[in-house]
């Protein structure tokens, strides 16, 4: 399950894409990176003089990725797991695409600017079921594992699944398996954190990254599921693609976006320090990434912060580590769903209105930055936002 999420605005998109997004009209498209409110206050230009993401490649396993004008020299040819018309460049939803442009999108003709424009993307084509309750999920009529598989024999440094699926052996073992080929993995959370939490796969797998959702209010977006997050990244009011015609962009919300700008993320570091493993890479965003306001290292909402490349690319932070050290993992734990491995923080109150490490960091306040304030993504603990609880509970198959 999962991705984007809607609000009923257009009869097309109720039938094509579930409620699993929530969609306004957008910008035209002349302007449209201009909505794409977090590449500001991320210092995005900033980092492209030091890093684009060029020389890494991110497998994308979803409903194909259509060659745009935006992804115009980003599509690796990839693979076509499904028995549909077309190839792993025809996407027979816009989601896909969309969450390709967020990671790799160069922003031409008026399209999505991705966070890393200089990334390759592969994708990987499998089936999604839709439906009108859940989202998009794995169908069961091509193996997602498969996918994963022949990602983990490719040359793409991270696996970006912005997509759920139910626990298997068989998914499990695919995961362990890129894994133990260096691949670094990102899945979304969900979009049922307001109305209960439920474990989506292979996001609730432990040596999965989880990604959870903020807004750009510097909150937990409501409806981004908790309780496995391991890091979370700006998800809301972000251009995707309107319908499978791919006729215009309208305004979505979703954990399958964070998921992306977390993936562009990983990429520009990797490009950068191309010496280190996943484990290292994973373990500098996980150090930069901005904390809950109690000074607390980790909150089921916010997992170990927002993701902020620009700490690690232009400040310098981040101490990389064991190369060999999965940072989710204990040393001497395996991944299982039904036994969780990671270290786990220290126990905590459970979360709540008025628990601080709901809250998040907020910018100071001479930042100098243009646009809304988005402390999460570019600094200092001078002030903080109370993060909307999302849900009542959640299952965790996790670690936490």
């Amino acid at each position: 399950m999962t991705l984007f999420r809607r609000v009923s605005l257009l009869t097309i998109l109720a039938s094509l894409l579930g409620s699993s997004i929530w969609l306004a009209p957008a910008a035209t498209a002349r302007d449209i990176s201009e909505e794409q409110w977090y590449l500001g206050p991320m210092k995005a230009e900033e980092m492209w003089e030091v890093s684009t993401g060029e020389g890494v490649t991110v497998a994308v396993i979803d409903s194909g990725v259509k060659s745009s004008a935006t992804l115009n020299g980003r599509l690796l040819p990839g693979e076509d797991l499904t028995d549909l018309p077309g190839d792993a460049t025809d996407d027979y939803l816009p989601h896909g695409t969309s969450v390709a442009e967020v990671i790799a999108g160069t922003g031409k003709n008026g399209g999505v600017q991705g966070i890393a424009p200089g990334v390759k993307i592969l994708p990987l084509r499998v089936k999604l079921a839709t439906d009108e309750d859940d989202g998009w999920e794995d169908s069961g009529e091509t193996s997602l594992e498969d996918a994963i598989r022949v990602a983990a024999d490719s040359d793409a440094r991270i696996l970006n699944m912005s997509i759920g699926s139910v626990p298997t052996q068989a998914l499990e073992s695919a995961v362990d398996y890129a894994v133990s080929k260096g691949k670094l993995i990102f899945a979304s959370t969900g979009n049922n954190g307001d109305e209960g939490n439920q474990p989506i796969f292979p996001a609730s797998y432990a040596n999965v990254v989880a990604v959870g959702a903020v807004n750009k209010n510097n909150r937990v977006a409501e409806y981004s599921q908790y309780g496995q997050t391991d890091l979370t990244a700006p998800g809301s009011d972000i251009p995707v693609w309107c319908d499978k015609d791919f006729t215009s962009y309208c305004m979505g919300d979703g954990t399958s976006i964070a998921t992306a700008v977390a993936s562009g993320s990983a990429a520009l570091i990797w490009a950068e320090h191309p010496d280190w493993t996943a484990n290292q890479v994973l373990r500098v965003m996980m150090e930069t990434a901005s904390k809950p306001a109690d000074g607390s290292d980790y909150s089921t909402k916010l997992g170990y912060g927002t993701v902020r490349p620009r700490k690690v690319l232009l400040d310098g932070e981040g101490d990389p580590g064991d190369p060999n050290q999965h940072p989710l993992l204990k040393e001497e734990a395996s991944p299982s769903p039904s036994a969780p491995t990671s270290a786990p923080p220290e126990e905590k109150p459970a979360d709540n209105d008025d628990s601080k490490s709901d809250w998040v960091e907020v910018a100071e306040e001479d930042d100098g930055d243009d646009g809304p304030s988005t402390g999460l993504l570019i600094g200092g603990a001078v002030a903080a936002v109370l993060v909307v609880a999302a849900g009542v509970g959640f299952l965790v198959l996790r670690r936490r």
